[in-house]
């Protein structure tokens, strides 16, 4: 009986003890102490119980309670001003050490480990590539299941995820040229140019998607048309006897079968699909979506720059200015579908994902590029704007209590949240705030690791309908060689010369390789129209109220930065909350 005696005061001594600290510090999340049986508290879910019992409503600002239907109130903050005391005192300050597994698990990311990623990505490339060059060129695109090519559905013209891309052109071709020059493949990058030279044509009978064409094919044939003719040479040699600006005559012969596009709409913004031999079809819808119609600017700015034709950047620009002049006058934000004649809002979705991604990051690339100082007026106006109304959870990322923080999806008149779900486009945006942390070398090497187990098949890799069943699609789009592979080899190619170059450079939303280059900030031709009404020029005062929800984490000072890009007790959390742990 005495050892049962001593088992009960072990257990009453370690309530009592967990009681105190509780109610000392606050501690919610499982208090375990060394015993193999937890004790949980929850000052959230006791504090919404008592919330019910009393009839009141919660003030707080969490995206996880919009989820549960419960009303969003715009000036609510999530944990209100964490006080630096409240701060050392906190709960999370008990999940610290580097006893954490998160901090033994992405730390560090070893040498020998990122040259097998580095190969492994290559190889990957490879896979795809010469199935391509085998079994489908000169057709758009590779079916990697049947070892087939595939080009525009002809007999189907409805069919749109198909024919706004594929455009009888060899896309993949083209969309692959500069990922062989950052792969070092200078042979293979030169006999690909000569092939498109010989064998591309845009005088085809094809109705495309504008924002697609642009992005695709008059992105990469300019970009390798630069990188061909760079007198700095940062891949080496890459240039070869003949070349006689064949790619850059082809960029420009694509883009004025674009032209038709901006034509015959009375607010400047284009039609969304262009029959290259015959211009706007007559069936033409008159709705498209922001990112489709905004972000034409860097691929045609850059092409005017070139050739000292304004036509090419003053019609792009003009439709950025057109869709900005249209933004709420209440929160700042823009819509995500807009009729290009009436200039009215059909979608009024404000988010940063599908049908507006791209559109805010070439506000930021076009002022990089050319330093128009209006681009960086509106870049930094819809930024303080997305802070303010799109951005939930707690205040700063890496401090305080409350919700993971998390960009939503807002009505752009009043702000109020419409949904909180995430899409895969909104991955552009971080790449606008950048890190150098091994963490993301760990997210890359699990990301090459599926893609090899899941979507690897016979001749290529497939797309994947769905990331729970597996289930596949018989299509390996051109994004997948132009953009992921290189992206996933330069992630661990840390030689490259992307990297080691005294040249700086920017990705195009496809991935295609641009340098920062002064002669792109020469304009051979005088301003066509200067700032218009609903343009934000340089010295316009903003009268909006200060953002309720700015975030603190986009400036973190050196000596702060840890070895994760959350403390692991916020990564354990982010995993609970989505169910990994």
């Amino acid at each position: 009986m005495q050892w049962r005696s001593i088992v009960v005061g072990l257990v009453v001594l370690r309530l009592s003890l967990s009681c105190v600290l509780w109610l000392a510090f606050g501690l919610g999340p499982n208090v375990s102490w060394g015993f193999n049986f937890p004790l949980t508290f929850s000052l959230h879910k006791l504090d919404l119980l008592f919330r019910d019992e009393k009839g009141t409503h919660s003030r707080d600002n969490s995206w996880s309670q919009r989820i549960h239907g419960q009303r969003y109130e715009e000036t609510a903050s999530t944990c209100g001003k964490v006080g630096e005391e409240s701060l050392k005192r906190s709960y999370l300050s008990f999940f610290e050490g580097n006893r954490d597994e998160y901090v033994r698990r992405y730390s560090s990311f070893p040498d020998t480990l990122k040259a097998k990623m580095k190969d492994m990505a290559k190889e990957m490339f490879y896979f795809g590539y010469d199935n391509y060059m085998k079994y489908a060129f000169p057709e758009d695109e590779l079916n990697p299941i049947d070892c087939e090519g595939r080009g525009p559905d002809v007999l189907n013209p409805s069919n749109i995820n198909i024919n706004d891309v594929l455009g009888n052109y060899s896309l993949t071709l083209i969309d692959t040229l500069d990922t062989l020059l950052v792969l070092g493949n200078v042979t293979e990058f030169q006999r690909a140019v000569k092939l498109v030279i010989d064998n591309v044509s845009f005088d085809k009978d094809s109705t495309v998607q504008v924002f697609e064409a642009n992005i695709r094919i008059l992105g990469s044939l300019i970009s390798s048309h630069i990188l061909l003719t760079d007198p700095k040479h940062p891949f080496g040699e890459v240039g070869y006897e003949g070349y006689d600006n064949e790619l850059l005559h082809l960029a420009h012969d694509l883009a004025v079968r674009l032209l038709p596009a901006f034509e015959n709409t009375s607010t400047g913004i284009p039609y969304p699909r262009v029959n290259l031999k015959t211009g706007v079809p007559p069936d033409s819808i008159n709705e498209t979506c922001t990112a489709g119609a905004g972000s034409l600017l860097v691929e045609f700015g850059i092409l005017s720059r070139l050739i000292g034709d304004s036509t090419f950047e003053w019609v792009a620009r003009r439709a950025v200015r057109a869709l900005w002049s249209l933004r709420s006058n209440e929160t700042g934000l823009l819509g995500n579908v807009i009729n290009i004649q009436t200039g009215q809002w059909v979608g009024k979705q404000s988010g940063l994902g599908a049908g507006m991604d791209s559109f805010y990051e070439y506000l930021l690339k076009s002022y990089i590029l050319f330093g128009e100082k209006e681009d960086h007026g509106m870049f930094q106006a819809a930024y303080e704007s997305i802070q303010n109304h799109m951005r939930r959870g707690r205040e700063s990322c890496n401090e305080g209590e409350g919700d993971p923080p998390l960009y939503v999806n807002v009505n752009m008149a009043s702000g109020e949240i419409m949904n909180t779900w995430i899409d895969s486009l909104q991955a552009f945006f971080p790449g606008l705030q950048a890190t150098k942390n091994p963490f993301y070398l760990h997210v890359g090497m699990d990301i090459l690791q599926s893609l090899e187990k899941n979507a690897k098949v016979r001749c290529g890799y497939a797309t994947l309908h769905h990331v729970v069943d597996k289930s596949k699609e018989d299509r390996m789009e051109s994004f997948f060689l132009s953009e992921t592979c290189k992206y996933l080899y330069l992630l661990f190619d840390e030689d490259n010369p992307l990297h080691k170059s005294d040249n700086k450079y920017i990705f195009t939303t496809e991935g295609h390789v641009v340098p920062i280059d002064k002669r792109f900030r020469e304009k051979q031709w005088r301003d066509m129209f200067p700032c218009e009404d609903g343009v934000l020029k340089e010295s316009e005062p903003n009268h909006r109220p200060p953002p309720s929800n700015i975030s603190n984490c986009n400036r973190i000072p050196e000596e702060r930065r840890y070895a994760l890009p959350l403390k692991s007790v916020y990564m354990r959390q982010i995993d609970h909350m989505v169910g990994l742990f």
